[in-house]
Protein backbone atom coordinates (compact mmCIF):
# COMPACT_ATOMS: atom_id res chain seq x y z
CA UNK A 1 0.00 0.00 0.00
CA UNK A 2 1.29 3.53 -0.78
CA UNK A 3 1.88 5.90 1.68
CA UNK A 4 0.80 9.65 0.38
CA UNK A 5 3.19 12.27 2.21
CA UNK A 6 2.82 15.98 2.13
CA UNK A 7 6.16 17.93 2.41
CA UNK A 8 5.64 21.11 3.90
CA UNK A 9 8.18 23.61 2.97
CA UNK A 10 10.31 25.54 5.07
CA UNK A 11 8.25 28.47 6.96
CA UNK A 12 10.21 32.08 6.22
CA UNK A 13 8.36 34.36 8.24
CA UNK A 14 11.72 37.14 7.56
CA UNK A 15 10.24 37.56 4.37
CA UNK A 16 6.90 39.46 6.06
CA UNK A 17 9.31 41.09 8.41
CA UNK A 18 10.75 42.67 5.82
CA UNK A 19 7.05 44.09 4.58
CA UNK A 20 6.18 44.76 8.28
CA UNK A 21 4.62 48.27 6.83
CA UNK A 22 3.22 46.97 4.23
CA UNK A 23 1.17 45.04 6.85
CA UNK A 24 0.64 47.83 9.60
CA UNK A 25 -0.55 49.81 6.61
CA UNK A 26 -2.61 47.32 5.34
CA UNK A 27 -4.40 46.79 9.14
CA UNK A 28 -5.13 50.89 8.99
CA UNK A 29 -6.83 50.50 5.74
CA UNK A 30 -9.14 47.59 6.27
CA UNK A 31 -9.91 49.13 9.73
CA UNK A 32 -11.01 52.31 8.49
CA UNK A 33 -13.05 51.28 5.56
CA UNK A 34 -14.26 48.50 7.97
CA UNK A 35 -15.24 51.34 10.82
CA UNK A 36 -16.52 53.79 8.11
CA UNK A 37 -18.47 51.45 6.48
CA UNK A 38 -20.24 50.16 9.35
CA UNK A 39 -21.31 53.24 11.19
CA UNK A 40 -22.48 54.65 7.72
CA UNK A 41 -23.89 51.50 7.31
CA UNK A 42 -26.14 51.98 10.76
CA UNK A 43 -26.91 55.31 10.07
CA UNK A 44 -28.52 54.25 6.62
CA UNK A 45 -30.05 50.64 7.94
CA UNK A 46 -31.65 53.38 10.20
CA UNK A 47 -33.20 55.33 7.64
CA UNK A 48 -33.88 52.52 5.61
CA UNK A 49 -35.32 50.41 8.38
CA UNK A 50 -37.28 53.21 9.59
CA UNK A 51 -38.95 53.82 5.88
CA UNK A 52 -39.73 49.99 5.19
CA UNK A 53 -41.73 50.24 8.29
CA UNK A 54 -43.23 53.38 6.62
CA UNK A 55 -47.03 53.16 5.38
CA UNK A 56 -46.44 55.71 2.51
CA UNK A 57 -46.10 54.14 -0.64
CA UNK A 58 -43.32 56.66 -1.74
CA UNK A 59 -41.32 55.60 1.29
CA UNK A 60 -41.76 52.16 2.06
CA UNK A 61 -41.08 51.21 -1.96
CA UNK A 62 -37.66 52.65 -2.82
CA UNK A 63 -36.54 51.50 1.03
CA UNK A 64 -37.66 48.10 -0.44
CA UNK A 65 -35.92 48.28 -3.76
CA UNK A 66 -32.59 49.49 -1.92
CA UNK A 67 -32.74 46.27 0.07
CA UNK A 68 -33.74 44.11 -2.27
CA UNK A 69 -30.68 45.14 -4.68
CA UNK A 70 -27.85 45.29 -2.43
CA UNK A 71 -28.84 42.16 -0.78
CA UNK A 72 -29.20 39.98 -3.74
CA UNK A 73 -26.48 41.13 -5.71
CA UNK A 74 -22.68 40.33 -4.86
CA UNK A 75 -20.75 42.84 -2.76
CA UNK A 76 -17.84 42.59 -5.15
CA UNK A 77 -20.11 43.28 -7.73
CA UNK A 78 -21.18 46.14 -5.85
CA UNK A 79 -17.15 47.52 -5.87
CA UNK A 80 -16.74 47.26 -9.22
CA UNK A 81 -19.74 49.47 -10.13
CA UNK A 82 -19.23 51.68 -7.90
CA UNK A 83 -15.26 52.24 -8.29
CA UNK A 84 -15.59 51.39 -12.66
CA UNK A 85 -18.94 53.04 -13.22
CA UNK A 86 -20.58 55.70 -10.66
CA UNK A 87 -18.18 57.66 -9.11
CA UNK A 88 -16.59 58.33 -12.77
CA UNK A 89 -19.67 58.98 -14.48
CA UNK A 90 -20.84 61.29 -11.55
CA UNK A 91 -17.40 63.03 -10.50
CA UNK A 92 -15.74 62.38 -14.04
CA UNK A 93 -12.70 60.54 -12.82
CA UNK A 94 -11.87 57.80 -9.93
CA UNK A 95 -11.78 59.23 -6.68
CA UNK A 96 -9.55 56.28 -5.36
CA UNK A 97 -10.11 53.01 -3.73
CA UNK A 98 -10.64 54.64 -0.08
CA UNK A 99 -13.72 56.33 -1.22
CA UNK A 100 -15.15 53.98 -3.47
CA UNK A 101 -14.18 50.78 -1.06
CA UNK A 102 -15.92 52.55 1.49
CA UNK A 103 -19.03 53.80 0.13
CA UNK A 104 -19.35 50.55 -1.26
CA UNK A 105 -19.20 48.62 2.29
CA UNK A 106 -21.44 51.54 3.61
CA UNK A 107 -24.41 51.10 0.63
CA UNK A 108 -23.75 47.20 1.77
CA UNK A 109 -24.08 46.94 4.69
CA UNK A 110 -27.06 49.84 5.65
CA UNK A 111 -28.91 47.44 3.45
CA UNK A 112 -28.20 44.70 5.75
CA UNK A 113 -28.75 46.42 9.15
CA UNK A 114 -32.08 48.23 7.56
CA UNK A 115 -33.67 44.53 7.80
CA UNK A 116 -32.01 44.11 11.73
CA UNK A 117 -33.24 47.18 12.87
CA UNK A 118 -37.08 46.66 11.14
CA UNK A 119 -37.00 43.08 12.92
CA UNK A 120 -35.87 44.91 15.97
CA UNK A 121 -38.28 46.79 16.03
CA UNK A 122 -41.48 44.89 14.97
CA UNK A 123 -40.45 42.22 17.50
CA UNK A 124 -41.67 45.11 20.75
CA UNK A 125 -44.96 44.37 21.61
CA UNK A 126 -47.48 46.74 19.77
CA UNK A 127 -48.58 47.85 23.48
CA UNK A 128 -45.45 49.87 24.16
CA UNK A 129 -46.37 52.60 21.61
CA UNK A 130 -50.34 52.65 22.87
CA UNK A 131 -48.66 53.59 26.14
CA UNK A 132 -46.51 55.78 24.95
CA UNK A 133 -48.89 58.01 22.64
CA UNK A 134 -51.61 57.58 25.40
CA UNK A 135 -49.17 59.65 27.15
CA UNK A 136 -49.33 62.31 24.97
CA UNK A 137 -46.16 61.34 22.81
CA UNK A 138 -45.91 62.01 19.01
CA UNK A 139 -45.20 59.03 17.14
CA UNK A 140 -42.23 60.11 16.12
CA UNK A 141 -40.86 60.78 20.35
CA UNK A 142 -42.95 57.35 21.82
CA UNK A 143 -40.53 55.98 18.72
CA UNK A 144 -37.26 57.38 20.14
CA UNK A 145 -37.86 57.42 23.76
CA UNK A 146 -40.18 53.93 24.05
CA UNK A 147 -39.47 51.30 20.90
CA UNK A 148 -36.01 51.96 19.95
CA UNK A 149 -34.31 51.62 23.21
CA UNK A 150 -35.65 48.45 23.90
CA UNK A 151 -35.40 47.36 20.16
CA UNK A 152 -31.64 48.19 20.65
CA UNK A 153 -31.47 45.66 23.37
CA UNK A 154 -32.16 42.64 20.25
CA UNK A 155 -30.34 44.58 17.62
CA UNK A 156 -26.86 44.10 19.29
CA UNK A 157 -26.42 40.62 18.63
CA UNK A 158 -27.38 40.59 14.47
CA UNK A 159 -25.51 44.20 14.35
CA UNK A 160 -22.36 42.85 16.22
CA UNK A 161 -22.12 39.67 13.64
CA UNK A 162 -22.73 42.33 10.97
CA UNK A 163 -19.65 44.08 11.92
CA UNK A 164 -17.74 41.12 11.92
CA UNK A 165 -18.95 39.93 8.21
CA UNK A 166 -18.09 43.33 7.29
CA UNK A 167 -14.24 42.95 8.43
CA UNK A 168 -14.17 39.97 6.35
CA UNK A 169 -15.42 41.20 3.48
CA UNK A 170 -13.68 44.38 3.59
CA UNK A 171 -11.01 41.89 2.11
CA UNK A 172 -12.67 42.29 -1.68
CA UNK A 173 -11.56 45.85 -1.94
CA UNK A 174 -8.13 44.32 -3.07
CA UNK A 175 -10.05 44.24 -6.41
CA UNK A 176 -9.68 47.76 -6.76
CA UNK A 177 -6.28 47.86 -5.73
CA UNK A 178 -7.09 48.99 -2.20
CA UNK A 179 -3.48 48.53 0.13
CA UNK A 180 -5.22 46.50 2.76
CA UNK A 181 -4.26 43.35 4.30
CA UNK A 182 -5.26 41.17 1.40
CA UNK A 183 -3.30 43.35 -0.82
CA UNK A 184 -0.01 43.35 1.27
CA UNK A 185 -0.03 39.55 1.44
CA UNK A 186 -0.23 39.32 -2.77
CA UNK A 187 2.36 41.59 -3.16
CA UNK A 188 4.59 39.58 -0.54
CA UNK A 189 3.64 36.15 -2.59
CA UNK A 190 4.38 37.78 -5.96
CA UNK A 191 7.91 39.45 -4.66
CA UNK A 192 8.39 35.66 -2.88
CA UNK A 193 6.54 33.79 -5.23
CA UNK A 194 5.72 31.71 -1.89
CA UNK A 195 2.02 31.55 -0.54
CA UNK A 196 2.21 30.04 2.55
CA UNK A 197 4.26 32.69 4.68
CA UNK A 198 2.25 35.75 3.28
CA UNK A 199 -1.38 34.26 3.50
CA UNK A 200 -1.09 32.99 6.69
CA UNK A 201 0.17 35.64 8.11
CA UNK A 202 -2.89 37.34 6.02
CA UNK A 203 -5.09 34.97 8.20
CA UNK A 204 -3.52 35.34 11.28
CA UNK A 205 -4.36 39.01 11.34
CA UNK A 206 -7.30 38.81 10.45
CA UNK A 207 -8.59 36.56 12.98
CA UNK A 208 -6.78 38.87 15.38
CA UNK A 209 -8.66 41.67 14.34
CA UNK A 210 -11.76 39.31 14.82
CA UNK A 211 -11.19 38.28 17.88
CA UNK A 212 -10.76 41.71 18.93
CA UNK A 213 -13.94 42.98 17.80
CA UNK A 214 -15.52 39.97 19.18
CA UNK A 215 -14.71 41.15 22.51
CA UNK A 216 -16.14 44.37 22.37
CA UNK A 217 -19.27 42.93 20.61
CA UNK A 218 -19.63 40.53 23.56
CA UNK A 219 -18.79 43.69 26.74
CA UNK A 220 -22.04 45.59 24.57
CA UNK A 221 -23.90 42.81 24.61
CA UNK A 222 -23.86 42.17 28.72
CA UNK A 223 -23.94 45.55 28.99
CA UNK A 224 -26.99 46.17 27.19
CA UNK A 225 -28.59 42.60 28.41
CA UNK A 226 -31.36 43.15 30.45
CA UNK A 227 -29.73 40.83 33.20
CA UNK A 228 -26.44 43.22 33.34
CA UNK A 229 -25.28 44.05 36.96
CA UNK A 230 -22.98 47.47 37.42
CA UNK A 231 -19.57 46.13 38.88
CA UNK A 232 -19.58 46.64 43.17
CA UNK A 233 -16.78 49.49 42.59
CA UNK A 234 -19.48 51.21 40.00
CA UNK A 235 -22.66 50.82 42.38
CA UNK A 236 -20.25 52.29 45.08
CA UNK A 237 -18.92 55.02 43.28
CA UNK A 238 -22.67 55.89 41.84
CA UNK A 239 -24.52 55.89 45.44
CA UNK A 240 -21.39 58.38 46.44
CA UNK A 241 -22.24 60.92 43.90
CA UNK A 242 -26.22 60.59 44.57
CA UNK A 243 -25.53 61.43 48.59
CA UNK A 244 -23.00 63.97 47.38
CA UNK A 245 -25.57 65.44 45.44
CA UNK A 246 -28.71 65.06 47.87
Amino acid sequence: MEVITIDFPDIRFDMIWNYKELFIRGIWVTLGLTLIGYVSGVILGLLLGMGKLSKKKWIYYPCKYYVDFFRGTPLLVQILLIHLALIPTVFGESLGYFVSGALALSLNCGAYNAEIIRAGIQSIEKGQMEAGRSLGMPRGVAMRYVILPQAFRRMVPPLGNELIALLKDSSLVTVIAANDLLYAGKVVAGAYARFWEPYITVAILYLLLTYIFTKVITYVEKRFSNSYVPSQRRRIFSFGRSAAGG
